[in-house]
C-alpha cells in the first residue's frame, strides 16, 4: 500500500504554526517584558513578572482558588455524573428522556447558564423566594465570601454533570451483559459488582472524564466572571479572571501574560500527572 506524501500535511502545519505556535511563542516573550499592550516601546525585564507573581497575595490567592475549584468540580461532577449514568443505564422506560433532560444543560453556552444562575441566586431571586415560602431566611449566595466560590462550583457541576454522565453511559454500555448476570448468579451484590466488575471496565471513561474536568476547572473563566466577577473583593478570583483584569483593566499585559504562562504550566503538569496515574491504573485494571 502506497503511503501519501508527507508534504500533504505542510499547509495544515503552516496554518497551525501561524495561528497557534507563533502567537504562543510571542506571548511567552512578552511575559519577560513590561509591555502595557499599546506602547511599541517596552523593555525586557527578565523574571521580574514571575517574581512579582510570587510576591503578589492576590495572585497566590487566585492560584489557590483555581486549584480548589478544579478539584471540587472534578470530584463532585464525576461523582454525580457516575450516579446519573448508573441510574439511566437501567431498564426504566423513561431512560432516554432522562438522558436528554440531564444532558441538555451541557449544550447551553456557559455564559448564558451563568447569567441564568446569577438571577436565580440574587438576593431577590427565585432561590431565596422559594426558601422564604418554607420560612428559611435567604442568603446573599454570590455576595458572601464563604459561599460564592461554592456557588460557582454548583453552577459548573449542574451544567456539566450530564456531560460526564454521557461518557460514563457509553462506558457502561460496553460492559457485556453476561458479566452482570454471572456476577449476580454468584451472589455478588450491587456494590460488589460495581467495585469489582464495572469500575475496572469503566477505566477509560473515568480517565477521559477526569482529564476533561480538571483541565476545564483550571481554565474556568466564563462562569466565574459572569457570576461574581472575581468578587466579592478577590474571594472568587481565579488565574483566568486575574489575567483578564490585569490585562484589560490595569494595562499590565506583560504581567498578565506571565500569569497565563503560569496557568499553562499548571494545566500541563496537572494533566500530565493525572494522565500518568490514570493510565497506569487503567493498564492495571485491564
Amino acid at each position: 500500500m502506497t503511503k501519501p506524501p508527507w508534504w500533504f500535511t505542510v499547509p495544515a502545519l503552516l496554518l497551525f504554526a501561524f495561528v497557534v505556535l507563533v502567537p504562543s511563542a510571542r506571548g511567552v516573550y512578552y511575559a519577560f517584558t513590561d509591555w502595557d499592550g499599546l506602547d511599541p516601546d517596552f523593555a525586557v525585564i527578565g523574571l521580574d513578572n514571575f517574581t512579582a507573581i510570587a510576591d503578589d497575595p492576590d495572585a497566590l490567592r487566585a492560584i489557590g482558588h483555581t486549584l480548589l475549584i478544579a478539584v471540587a468540580i472534578t470530584v463532585i461532577q464525576n461523582g454525580v455524573g457516575l450516579l446519573l449514568a448508573l441510574g439511566v443505564n437501567t431498564a426504566i422506560k423513561s431512560r432516554n428522556v432522562l438522558r436528554v433532560l440531564l444532558f441538555a444543560p451541557a449544550v447551553v453556552t456557559p455564559i448564558v447558564t451563568a447569567y441564568l444562575w446569577r438571577n436565580l441566586l440574587a438576593p431577590d431571586g427565585a432561590v431565596n423566594s422559594v426558601l422564604g415560602l418554607f420560612g428559611v431566611p435567604g442568603k446573599n449566595w454570590l455576595g458572601d465570601p464563604d459561599l460564592a466560590l461554592w456557588m460557582i462550583v454548583l453552577v459548573v457541576v449542574w451544567q456539566f454533570a450530564g456531560y460526564s454522565m454521557v461518557i460514563f453511559v457509553a462506558g457502561l454500555q460496553s460492559v457485556p451483559r453476561e458479566i452482570y448476570e454471572a456476577a449476580a448468579i454468584d451472589g455478588s451484590g450491587p456494590v460488589r459488582r460495581f467495585w469489582s466488575i464495572i469500575r475496572p471496565l469503566l477505566a477509560p471513561a473515568i480517565t477521559i472524564n477526569l482529564m476533561l474536568s480538571i483541565i476545564g476547572g483550571i481554565k474556568l473563566f466564563d462562569q466565574v466572571y459572569a457570576l461574581t466577577g472575581g468578587g466579592p473583593g478577590h474571594a472568587t478570583d481565579t488565574i483566568s479572571t486575574l489575567i483578564y483584569k490585569d490585562a484589560f483593566t490595569l494595562g499590565e499585559f506583560g504581567y498578565s501574560i506571565a500569569l497565563a504562562v503560569v496557568l499553562t504550566a499548571i494545566v500541563a503538569v496537572a494533566s500530565a500527572g493525572q494522565y500518568a496515574v490514570l493510565n497506569r491504573n487503567e493498564k492495571a485494571a485491564s
